[in-house]
């Protein structure tokens, strides 16, 4: 200590008293600076003198030398002012003894490395180590090498400035750009919640809160400020050492807090946390928490957008954390502001799911109804964002079933709205007993219409920028001939197990999407289904899994010939839940039965006079047999006579009747010819030409059906049953 206090002794003696016999001076060396001890003779004027007393007694740069022992010898008057202690006690001590870090031996480590290599170390920033609640000072050091003329090491430089604000405002903006960056990558409340707490912390605070309202985690509009005291809260996300209450816990925020009153008035609030503040005393359960995390300093914040509380958030810094200033006051009011906006968004997106969802399941058919000749159980599995996919089952006139999927691309409201007007277009286009393939041309025009008219709308108008595209495949099976016949518009080819246990792929061509350019027909396929067989019809998502020959799913639908068709159903869903669904899925699962022998009515009739008196004969004696009532039998019987009166006078041979009973009472007239029929309104003179005018008035329904050769004229009407028939 003596040696070290003689040396300061003797700078000071030659820096006031006159030239020295040694000048320190910096110079330029390979583009870095040294220090360099110069005798008088090799020194130049007085002016070096100067500097170097400018440098340690005017400079605001803080300047200390250090022997070769990295002891200090000498400071300037900048230095001087960042020390708590005398001068003359820091004189003679090492350099990490002289200036406290909280990372003591880097800074040393850096030092004796450049003592050793020479070579400078710039603007290393170390962290001073206060004492708690005081703001921890930040520094820029720069290690430079003092050596003589000769080269010989003399010790070192070293200068610090405090860039505290200057590194603390950066950390500030970095935390609002990551919070700008990172939150609200999803639309979800909750999981916006979990990004805000995960970006904050630990840059801004160690601990931090985001308690949301809870209609607004349901999709609910907001409540404005001020709001009631017992509006419930949900702990959405917190991080931190210790929390008070567990996540997703509800309740209302207590009263006397920072937390209620910042919903009262929408003003962030910095909190000092001490034992004995008034409102601690109000959350006992928070304050136990507080005190354990050894927390010391608090911010509260609202989550707020124009006026409509969506929560709060609550910033802690606890254990060695600097403690909150107003400048942090002001960067969690930013952060708060962007997380509240996309919290809104969040929000709003879950309205809209919530509404899209519900409009979905509106226009789906909640219970189809039961059909005599064949078991429905559709598989619909939703997913979070709500889809377009739909099914039906359609009655048709001669016992026969329409089975329909379908697909719209896209999630929302759109996507549910579409489907529900084609839905609609598929009932109505139904109605007239056209073929699938026909039926879905006739859907892929109304495609086209609806698509023009989105591309209509106005620019401003998002639904404008998203594309139309749907998918169907329809199915109509014939209890009575036991085949069905498919077309299918973008959906995948449907399997058929078969009751010994079989399945195949049918072979039915995958046509375009509903409303693509181009007139490309829907090739129909028409196969034979045995009682008991099961067809599967689904869209693309869940056909991958269970349709295809490589599907995952597949051997579950192979060996389903015996289950019944709900627990294949279930097994199904139960093996796509598990294997990690993320989209919605739809299959359409249709067990086949026939129509027995005794309630179908078939035979050929002679092109001549005599058909119309054979026919009402045959009918008359089948609906005793069915015990239909007389009043019906006697409708039927005259429909029967004029439907096979208009086939003899303008159809061509062969002639065919048909009387089938199921839930309704079809009649089927079918003849070769091609033309089609024409309701006449006979004048009162005429004796003739009232045929179809009756039948039209004395059937609930009628039409006709064409063929690749020829045609049927049907037309239904309930089932009569006599009293105690």
């Amino acid at each position: 200590m003596g040696e070290v206090a003689t040396v300061d002794a003797w700078c000071r003696e030659k820096l006031s008293s006159g030239p020295p016999p040694v000048v320190v001076q910096p110079v330029i060396r390979d583009a870095s600076v040294a220090w360099e001890v110069l005798r008088q003779a090799e020194s130049t004027t007085d002016a070096d003198l100067a500097i170097l007393r400018a440098m340690f007694t005017q400079s605001p740069v803080s300047l200390a030398v250090l022997d070769p022992g990295l002891r200090v010898v000498r400071i300037n008057t900048a230095t001087r002012r960042l020390l708590d202690t005398p001068p003359e006690h820091v004189l003679g001590q090492r350099l990490t003894e002289a200036l406290v870090f909280e990372e003591p031996d880097t800074a040393e480590a850096v030092a004796r490395r450049v003592l050793k290599d020479g070579e400078p170390a710039l603007n290393q920033l170390f962290r001073g180590a206060q004492a708690p609640g005081l703001l921890k000072r930040i520094y820029a050091l720069s290690f430079v090498r003092l050596e003589d003329s000769r080269a010989e090491v003399l010790g070192l430089v070293v200068s610090a400035i405090d860039v505290t604000d200057r590194e603390v405002g950066r950390q500030r903006m970095a935390v609002l750009e990551s919070v700008r960056a990172r939150v609200g990558q999803h639309l979800d409340v909750v999981a916006v919640c979990d990004e805000f707490v995960d970006t904050v912390v630990p840059d801004f605070s160690g601990i931090a809160v985001v308690e949301v309202v809870e209609d607004v985690v349901r999709g609910e509009t907001p409540p404005l400020a001020p709001v009631n005291g017992d509006l419930p809260l949900r702990r959405a996300a917190f991080r931190g050492p210790v929390s008070a209450y567990p996540v997703g816990d509800v309740r209302p925020l207590p009263y006397g807090t920072p937390f209620s009153r910042v919903l009262s008035d929408l003003r962030p609030r910095l909190v000092p946390v001490e034992k004995d503040s008034l409102w601690v005393s109000a959350d006992p359960v928070r304050a136990e928490a507080i005190h354990r995390s050894r927390a010391h300093s608090l911010i509260v914040a609202p989550l707020a957008l124009r006026g409509e509380v969506l929560g709060v958030a609550s910033f802690y810094r606890h254990q060695d954390e600097d403690p909150f200033t107003e400048e942090d006051l002001a960067l969690a009011s930013d952060v708060c502001a962007h997380a509240a906006l996309c919290i809104d968004n969040a929000r709003r997106f879950a309205r809209e799911r919530t509404i899209a969802a519900t409009l979905h399941r509106r226009l789906l058919p909640r219970h189809p109804e039961p059909q005599t000749t064949v078991e429905i159980t559709p598989l619909h599995l939703p997913s979070p964002q709500g889809g377009g996919s739909w099914f039906d089952v359609i009655a048709l006139p001669g016992a026969r079933t329409a089975l329909v999927t379908g697909d719209i691309e896209g999630h929302g409201v759109a996507a549910a709205t579409t489907m529900g007007q084609l839905r609609t277009a598929i009932h109505a286009l139904a109605a007239l007993n056209l073929p699938p393939d026909e039926l879905l041309a006739q859907l892929s025009d109304t495609t086209v219409r609806l698509a023009a008219e989105r591309a209509a709308l106005p620019p401003s108008d998002p639904l404008r920028r998203e594309p139309l595209t749907a998918t169907c495949g329809i199915a109509v099976y014939n209890p009575v001939d036991r085949n069905c016949t498919i077309a299918c518009a973008g959906l995948p080819q449907p399997v058929a197990v078969f009751p010994d246990g079989r399945s195949v792929t049918l072979p039915v061509p995958t046509g375009p999407l509903l409303g693509s350019a181009g007139d490309e027909p829907f090739p129909a396929t028409t196969v034979d289904l045995p009682e008991g067989s099961t067809l599967a019809m689904g869209t693309s998502l869940l056909a991958d899994k269970v349709l295809s020959p490589t599907g995952p799913l597949r051997p579950l639908l192979d060996h389903g010939s015996g289950q019944r068709l709900p627990d294949l159903c279930d097994t199904l869903a139960y093996a796509v839940e598990n294997g990690g669904r993320t989209e919605e899925s739809l299959m359409l699962l249709a067990r086949t039965r026939t129509l027995p022998a005794g309630q179908v009515l078939d035979g050929s009739l002679p092109h001549d006079p005599t058909a119309a008196p054979i026919a009402r004969k045959e009918a008359r004696r089948r609906l005793e047999m069915w015990g239909v009532d007389e009043e019906t039998a006697s409708t039927t019987e005259l429909v029967v006579s004029e439907l096979v009166g208009n086939a003899v006078r303008y159809g061509a041979a062969p002639l065919r009747l048909r009387l089938i009973l199921d839930r309704m009472l079809t009649c089927e007239v079918s003849d070769g010819a091609m033309s089609a029929p024409l309701v006449k309104h006979a004048r009162t003179v005429d004796e003739s030409g009232r045929g179809l005018f009756i039948v039209a008035h004395l059937a609930e329904l009628w039409g006709v059906q064409y063929h690749a050769e020829g045609k049927t004229i049907w037309a239904e009407q309930p089932t009569g049953h006599a009293q105690g028939g």
